[in-house]
């Protein structure tokens, strides 16, 4: 039984962009060694969620609280809660013209080492450490040389975003749609990663439409979002439910 306090606490929360209310009183309790599942149909406010928690700044929050690790994180600045152990891969990752991805990762993992007051790495020391992780995605160390998912395909992108999760240790993590246009093959791989990275002292919350992402990542529970709140929580068995017979019956 973990006895830790919960790693994360949605208290009441209500938050809009441009005064368009998405989020209505939502709630929800992660534990440590916990991952979640969170579906529901498009607009019902999944992707918001997760970006409001990494403090996406065309967000507002109008009342209730986010709460990790036992403190409120409502003012702190998405770094801030990145380096405190939040991480959200994107639905869809964006490309960094002009910027290595060999270098963007060293700099991220380097930045919450600093704020740790750890040391950071040079280059050849970064290099040794990443291609470690790397296999863990299937990856070839050629991706470190490219830019930031520019050329990437979809998968690849994907990948990458499982690469950084992995890299910075993060202890909450927020996959939105990680699954989305991937094959077979793709879903397989990322998935091994997201099991192998997952432990006692992490948790993960996975944004996803479709139950096949479930059966490689089994979730402790399953939540059902519509209208900006939960209606709906249960096991991985509500996943399959949902599968046959959508939404509407929920209602």
């Amino acid at each position: 039984m973990n006895l830790k306090a919960p790693i994360l606490e949605i208290k009441n929360l209500r938050a809009c962009i441009n005064e368009n209310e998405i989020l209505k009183d939502l709630n929800l309790r992660v534990n440590y060694g916990e991952v979640h599942a969170i579906m529901g149909p498009n607009g019902s406010g999944k992707s918001t969620f997760s970006k409001i928690i990494a403090g996406h700044p065309a967000y507002k929050v109008l009342s209730g609280d986010i709460v990790f690790k036992g403190s409120s994180i409502l003012d702190l600045d998405p770094e801030q809660r990145s380096h405190l152990g939040i991480f959200l891969a994107f639905q869809y990752p964006i490309e960094i013209p002009g910027v290595s991805n060999e270098d963007f990762l060293r700099l991220a993992y380097n930045s919450k080492q600093k704020f740790y007051n750890k040391p950071e790495l040079d280059p050849i020391e970064f290099f040794s450490l990443i291609n470690e992780k790397l296999e863990l995605v299937k990856m070839s160390s050629v991706f470190l040389a490219r830019n930031v998912n520019e050329g990437f395909s979809g998968g690849e992108k994907k990948r990458n975003e499982i690469l950084q999760m992995i890299l910075l240790e993060s202890e909450l993590s927020i996959l939105d749609e990680t699954d989305s246009g991937l094959d077979i093959d793709a879903l397989k791989i990322i998935s091994n990663g997201i099991n192998t990275f997952m432990n006692s002292d992490k948790a993960i919350i996975l944004i996803t439409h479709y139950q096949r992402l479930l059966d490689y990542v089994q979730p402790d529970y399953v939540h059902v979002m519509q209208n900006g709140k939960i209606i709906r929580t249960g096991t991985a068995e509500l996943a399959k439910e949902l599968e046959l017979k959508g939404y509407e019956w929920l209602t």
